[in-house]
């Protein structure tokens, strides 16, 4: 097997449409329309390359599960989110880049990774 990249990541949330509005509105997402019918609510979203699938279903306790978000430049994106309420720690190094977490509105834990970030 040779691995393309990853298609999706499927989150439970406890509100689709609180969940679209987040990762679309504060998280720059398009919401796609070509979600066939499952049985379950939800939505599917792009962000970047890849997608976010939201599912209406119980949230899991977080235990450290996440989906991170590659972004061109951390400390922009960290004062966009503030500006508009999110809040988001200050970013860390890791490995070569920084990082930093927040939570969707379902209690979801998104890192936002800076690749090759300058760690001084």
């Amino acid at each position: 097997m040779q691995p393309l990249g990853i298609h999706h990541v499927a989150l439970n949330v406890s509100d689709v449409a609180e969940g679209v509005a987040f990762y679309t509105g504060v998280l720059g997402g398009t919401l796609r329309q070509d979600r066939p019918e499952f049985g379950v609510e939800g939505a599917w979203i792009d962000l970047g390359t890849a997608q976010v699938h939201l599912l209406q279903a119980p949230v899991p306790r977080n235990l450290g599960q996440h989906l991170a978000i590659r972004v061109a430049d951390l400390d922009s994106v960290v004062a966009e989110l503030r500006a508009v309420g999110v809040d988001v720690a200050d970013p860390v190094p890791s490995g070569t880049g920084r990082q930093t977490f927040i939570d969707d509105p379902a209690g979801n834990a998104v890192e936002l990774h800076q690749v090759g970030a300058s760690t001084a």
